[in-house]
């Protein structure tokens, strides 16, 4: 069995042309190959005359199976708890279940189509449920968002586990090889549901509209203290999110061990699709074959760092509040990215430097302000890109129209930030126009703010991924500081599970 990598093709090519250009590399011929596996397709989009998808294929005369990745069986007299149902409480639960425990799972949100109908009611101008938004509930914060999956973190044979099991429940197969995979909003909601339905069926139970309150030392076990009721356990797995700022205070009081950690603020710029198609792919953009141009840029200015976070191709803005009276926007995408602008944050790194939750007390600080700089009734303030570099009031939109629902307001979006961070993002505009022409456009439309893209506390753990305080409770994922988007938390929650599971079976996960 042989790899070839680095093939690169022209965007018209089929797969019949690869494989045959696979079996010509090996001599061979096609009809003879036993093994023909593609690993990985990006596209380099590098010469805008000559774009091509580049591949990774398996291929070899043998027929070969994938490995499969190895859950060991184990059992507990206390079924292990699973505080949270975003990536990864998600990802720890269906691993729990697939390993024998029967895992507990309590989140404090409603199931995925119940949440969806309190979103959908919010962005309409309803009321904001605190404990079911756009935060919380089934799927977490990545289940209203674009649904990209790709990551830097490595751990390729646990990301390739979690991609299938993301494929079994309704994403599509493209995601076990796109170098950037993504699922789309509408895709991932039905993704979402399945794998709670396959966790039940496996002896798991989901508690939703659950909140934890307290955990209370007994003996070798703890005890999880819910609104519900209280639950004896000898594990528990912390993943509740970036956003739950009532918990991280519980945590805290119980003596967790915690630090805080640098974040980032910022806002959603919009452009439209078609430029930045255009600016990406020349006079290929357009073509069906094409993926909708994305970006992903960081400028080292003279005032900090900027970069652009979450971009979503033929997205909308969105509003994701979970606490009433403060505005917190984010990106979204369809699984077809077919909508007319691009969105992306652009955020800047803030370190506050002071007490634990000094930088919570940031971010609070921004999303009341913005909210009462839109008016109280949320309304996200907006501003065209030439009027926040010049500090004005915008007065009428360009070309890019806005997306963000409930309606934004023209205000003084700049004023939000301090001196520094408006420098910092007006030097970023004319950088990142360097990469990409136009993306300083004018008209180019700001709305905000954004600033949950990161936890800004972390709860610590030792090397065996528990609390040093608490030895059989597990700080996970996103939340407690060690992920930083869908598939690196789904991986955290997968190294969490297995840690657990490791406790019972005397064995390791994985290969």
């Amino acid at each position: 069995m042989e790899i070839l990598r680095d093939i690169k093709l022209p965007i018209n090519a089929t797969t019949k042309d690869l494989k045959e250009y696979c079996a010509k590399k090996l001599d061979l011929s096609p009809s003879t190959l036993g093994t023909f596996r593609i690993l990985r397709r990006s596209l380099d989009a590098r010469k805008k005359n000559d774009i091509k998808f580049v591949y990774s294929v398996e291929v070899g005369k043998e027929i070969s199976e994938p490995k499969e990745y190895v859950i060991p069986k184990a059992q507990s007299k206390y079924p292990p708890v699973v505080v949270g149902f975003g990536p990864a409480g998600m990802i720890a639960a269906l691993t729990l279940a697939k390993s024998g425990l029967n895992p507990i799972v309590l989140e404090r949100g409603d199931s995925v189509y119940k949440r969806k109908e309190k979103v959908d009611s919010f962005r309409a101008g309803g009321d904001l449920d605190e404990e079911s938004n756009a935060q919380f509930g089934a799927g977490g914060a990545g289940a209203f968002s674009d649904g990209k999956l790709n990551t830097g973190i490595g751990e390729r044979e646990k990301q390739n586990f979690i991609l299938n099991a993301f494929v079994k429940a309704g994403a599509p197969k493209d995601i076990l090889i796109d170098a950037k995979p993504h699922v789309g909003t509408d895709k991932l909601l039905p993704m979402v549901e399945n794998i709670a339905a396959e966790i039940v069926s496996l002896g798991g139970e989901i508690r939703y509209n659950t909140k934890m309150t307290g955990i209370e030392p007994q003996g070798s076990l703890s005890v999880v203290v819910t609104d519900k009721g209280n639950i004896l356990t000898d594990s528990v797995i912390l993943a509740i999110g970036h956003s739950a700022r009532d918990t991280y205070k519980i945590l805290y009081e119980k003596g967790f061990s915690m630090q805080s950690k640098p974040f980032a603020v910022g806002f959603r710029i919009e452009h439209l699709q078609k430029d930045i198609d255009f600016q990406m792919y020349g006079d290929n953009a357009g073509d069906p074959r094409l993926p909708p141009a994305e970006y992903k840029l960081v400028s080292h200015t003279p005032y900090g760092g900027v970069y652009s976070f979450c971009m979503c191709p033929g997205g909308f803005v969105t509003a994701t509040s979970s606490e009433k009276g403060g505005i917190v926007t984010n990106g979204m995408s369809y699984s077809a990215r077919d909508a007319v602008n691009a969105n992306s944050a652009l955020l800047t790194a803030i370190n506050v430097d002071g007490g634990l939750f000094d930088g919570m007390q940031e971010q609070i600080r921004l999303e009341r302000a913005a909210f009462a700089l839109g008016g109280a009734n949320y309304s996200a303030p907006c501003q065209l890109l030439k009027d926040f570099v010049g500090g004005k009031i915008s007065q009428d939109f360009g070309k890019v129209l806005p997306t963000y629902t409930p309606t934004p307001k023209f205000q003084r979006l700049d004023s939000l930030f301090t001196t520094n961070a408006r420098k910092a993002f007006s030097f970023a505009f004319s950088d990142f126009a360097k990469r990409i022409k136009g993306f300083d456009s004018p008209d180019a439309l700001l709305t905000g703010v954004e600033t949950r893209s990161s936890a800004p506390l972390r709860v610590l753990r030792g090397d065996g991924l528990n609390s040093p305080d608490y030895p059989n409770v597990y700080p996970c994922g996103e939340g407690c500081g060690y992920a930083g988007g869908i598939m690196s938390a789904a991986v955290d929650g997968l190294k969490v599970a297995e840690a657990v599971i490791a406790k019972y079976s005397g064995q390791k996960s994985g290969r």
